[in-house]
């Protein structure tokens, strides 16, 4: 489901560390982030006008959502929100913030029905 909203075109379930890393270790390792790391224009909504080198006010690097479901549990002794700057309170508020670049997937979200909405959800939380 996360695929077919195409929330994977920016958070990007899997990629590959480099090669040249100083520690062998780290070196050629899978990694799953769900981020592509790169910057995007999430709409007017969510600009702080803050413009930021070449970031504009409403472009936002995309968070990773690995360990996502850990922040309800970190949210009980800190005030922790989701999205890329906190601002959400809970993972389906954090969805329908999404705009511009993400307008498009929102709005699948938005249509999907309670038990889809629900598993997606349950599934983010799974991170």
């Amino acid at each position: 489901m996360f695929d077919a909203l195409r929330c994977a075109a920016c958070h990007t379930a899997e990629m590959k560390t480099g090669r040249t890393h100083p520690f062998a270790e780290l070196r050629d390792q899978t990694i799953r982030p769900f981020t592509d790391l790169l910057l995007h224009d999430m709409g007017p909504a969510l600009a702080d006008s803050l413009p930021e080198g070449r970031a504009r006010g409403a472009m936002w690097r995309t968070s990773p959502l690995w360990g996502i479901g850990y922040t309800e549990q970190v949210a009980e002794a800190i005030p922790v929100g989701y999205l890329h700057d906190g601002r959400a309170r809970t993972l389906t508020e954090a969805i329908l913030w999404h705009g511009g670049e993400a307008e498009k997937s929102r709005r699948r979200f938005e249509q999907l029905s309670k038990a889809d909405r629900d598993a997606l959800l349950a599934w983010l939380r799974s991170l």
